[in-house]
Formats: C-alpha cells, structure tokens, sequence
C-alpha cells in the first residue's frame, strides 16, 4: 500500500514538471515524498 502511494506521488511529481502545474503544488508534493520517506526510514 505504502509503495502505491509513493508510486502514485513519483507519478503526479514527475507530470507536475512536464506540465508545470504550479510551485505550490509541486512543492506540496515534495513535502510529501519526504514525508513518506521519512516513515519509511523510522520505520525499518
């Protein structure tokens, strides 16, 4: 569930830099990868 989650952030990351959707939402994204990262980290 986790890696689907951190899938579908890579995926909405990575076509907010093709398309450019914004600063904000990309950084929000950003956040959030390191959010996930982070518990991962904790984690394990």
């Amino acid at each position: 569930m986790l890696w689907t989650i951190i899938g579908v952030l890579l995926l909405a990351w990575l076509l907010g830099v093709v398309f450019d959707v914004g600063s904000l939402i990309h950084a929000l994204l950003v956040i959030a990868l390191i959010v996930l990262v982070v518990k991962l980290i904790k984690r394990a």
